[in-house]
């Protein structure tokens, strides 16, 4: 029976009481709200437009086929960018402290393609909760026996050469989201440490909403615009793929790169880490200084504020990941980073090289390559 997991080493709290403790004097001294400002809101309005108005011209525009599959890759990256801008927040509650802005939002959800409330149960009770913990976070539980994101798992001839075609599966993300995910994750009796016991009402949703999606994606584009079964096929694939290759890269980024930890409980079940420290060994930021990638990643390229401090909105990380980053340093402690979206896309590629070659090792934290052993604090930050 699989042991629940416990962060044991309460002596290394001091950091994540230190840190909140100058986050929060951050906030109280500039009078500044945790919540969403001017700045999100106008994003908020500029994906949402976005992604309307994308909608509208593939199903009312009228435009060759060229264009319409232009449209429909583009429309696959607004549905992500909105998840992690708007929906992301909202399901985290901190993008207002009106719950009913929180809940309209998070419904956004579902118009594209995923349920708010079986993510609010993977991602911010789990993965938030047992970050890279092999038979708890599902979140590295991609594609079993064809992706190796853990040591945990034994080697085999495929995986050798999953640094190829990794990044294809990644398209299949929201294809499978859409799909199968939900329902597999809904039924499951339990995700990760977390028992399953939906409330009735949830039941409905799920299939209510899902009925929704499939019928502005599927049915009313087949009703309304003058295209062949096949031309739609190749569209919503098209747009599928588009969506779940962005997810895919984003989130795998933030855990899946050189330096980062996947951690193993003993026996017991236990994790000899702190939990806020056990965050920073198995989360890593990347392209901070680009405003394009902060703009787009809603946040998600600051995969280290956000751990920490999940009830902020994201609009907030630029001007809290410095108090972050300082304080990681104050206590000897890395702060991973990668200072561009392509050196981190470098760095997941030699990490899915070197996991589909390993053999199998049963010391704890082994995911760190022998390099970045025993570094200084800050030795992967921007200098």
């Amino acid at each position: 029976m699989r042991k629940k997991v416990r962060f044991t080493n309460v002596n290394n709290s001091t950091f994540y009481v230190t840190v909140r403790k100058r986050v929060d004097a951050y906030f109280t001294d500039n009078n500044i709200s945790i919540h969403a400002n001017r700045a999100m809101w106008f994003k908020t309005l500029f994906f949402l437009t976005g992604l309307i108005a994308l909608y509208l011209m593939i199903l009312l525009g009228g435009f060759n086929a060229g264009v319409t599959l232009l449209l429909c890759a583009i429309l696959g990256a607004f549905g992500a960018f909105v998840g992690f801008n708007v929906c992301h927040d909202a399901i985290h509650k901190s993008y207002s402290a009106n719950s009913t802005i929180n809940k309209f939002f998070s419904f956004v959800f579902n118009l594209i393609g995923a349920s708010p409330y079986v993510w609010n149960i993977c991602h911010n009770i789990v993965h938030h909760t047992y970050t890279n913990i092999a038979g708890h976070d599902e979140d590295i539980d991609v594609a079993p026996g064809l992706i190796r994101f853990s040591e945990t798992e034994t080697v085999n001839k495929v995986q050798s050469y999953q640094h190829y075609y990794a990044f294809v599966l990644y398209s299949f993300a929201m294809l499978s989201w859409v799909f199968r995910k939900d329902y597999k994750k809904f039924f499951q009796k339990k995700i990760g440490e977390h028992v399953s016991s939906h409330p009735r009402i949830e039941y409905f949703k799920l299939f209510f909403y899902k009925g929704i999606y499939y019928f502005l994606f599927i049915a009313l584009p087949l009703l309304m615009m003058n295209i062949t079964w096949w031309q739609f096929v190749l569209g919503f694939l098209v747009m599928q793929f588009s969506q779940g290759l962005v997810l895919g890269l984003v989130f795998q980024l933030a855990h899946v790169v050189e330096g980062t930890s996947f951690p193993l409980p003993d026996e017991k079940g236990n994790i000899e880490e702190a939990w806020a420290i056990h965050q920073l060994q198995t989360t890593a930021n990347f392209g901070v200084d680009c405003k394009v990638t902060g703009f787009l990643c809603g946040g998600l390229n600051r995969q280290i504020e956000h751990h920490l401090f999940p009830k902020v909105c994201h609009i907030h990380y630029p001007a809290i990941g410095e108090i972050v980053r300082q304080t990681a340093a104050d206590f000897n402690l890395n702060y991973i980073e990668s200072p561009t979206f392509g050196a981190a896309l470098v760095s997941h590629y030699k990490t899915l090289k070197r996991l589909g070659k390993e053999t199998y090792n049963e010391t704890p934290y082994i995911n760190r390559p022998e390099q970045y052993m025993n570094r200084p604090a800050m030795a992967f930050a921007k200098k």
